[in-house]
């Protein structure tokens, strides 16, 4: 989960101040790939808390945010009522868009979705039709390396300690079970190259590919990126 935003309202309530990426990654202050989004139709997908919806509709967006949890939708609700921001909520899957026009997107914008879609090329269809000709389409998630790369003892509960190794192959295809926290989530690994492709086939033209460094590293061993953050815009004008 990416680190809280200054802006607190209440003991328990933080209310997030910039757009974030991902854990411990520069957030829209610093990279700027969404640009000025004042009066905007701004699409969040796989909205999660509503954290990025929330930060959208302060800046003066019209932030319309989905997910499939109706708790998630829940929590993001009460963080809005504690922000005084106006958001869109929809609860479904986050390529199922036929609730929105053609066309009618300003930015489209997903922190951490990628890896949870199967069918990625489905995803990129249903984004390059709601969005508007040259928006773009925003969105990060954990590096592919991640999946790759472990400590020689590895696990809950145990320090990254020992020397860093590939656990698997980067090529291979998933899906993998990975463990956050106490939930198990089913995510499909895929490529640079293979994201770049699917961006391609669905008409859109990636314009920024970013690897930030960690602000913060997790682990002590080598510097290795955490986060990937793309920018692809719908072609045509």
């Amino acid at each position: 989960m990416a680190n809280p935003q200054a802006g607190a309202t209440g003991a328990d309530t933080e209310v997030p101040s910039a757009v974030e990426y991902g854990a411990d990654v520069p957030d829209e202050t610093e990279l700027r790939l969404c640009g000025d989004v004042r009066g905007k139709r701004v699409l969040v997908l796989g909205c999660g808390d509503g954290r990025n919806a929330v930060a959208f509709a302060r800046q003066g967006a019209h932030a319309i945010a989905l997910d499939p949890s109706g708790a998630a939708l829940a929590a993001g609700r009460r963080l809005a009522a504690a922000a005084e921001a106006r958001v869109e909520w929809h609860e479904g899957d986050p390529a199922a868009l036929a609730f929105l026009r053609a066309d009618s997107i300003d930015l489209a914008f997903a922190a951490g979705l990628l890896p949870t879609i199967e069918d990625v090329d489905r995803l990129f269809r249903q984004v390059h039709r709601v969005l508007r000709p040259g928006a773009a389409f925003v969105f990060s998630y954990d590096h592919p390396l991640q999946l790759v790369l472990a400590r020689e003892q590895d696990g809950p509960g145990v320090l990254p300690l020992g020397r860093r190794e590939v656990r698997r192959s980067y090529f291979e295809p998933g899906p993998v079970e990975i463990t956050l926290g106490a939930v198990t989530v089913r995510v499909w690994p895929r490529t640079v190259a293979a994201v770049f492709g699917a961006l391609h086939r669905a008409g859109l033209r990636v314009d920024a590919l970013l690897e930030p460094e960690p602000v913060r590293s997790p682990d002590p061993g080598p510097a290795v990126p955490t986060t990937i953050v793309w920018r692809a815009r719908k072609e045509g004008m």
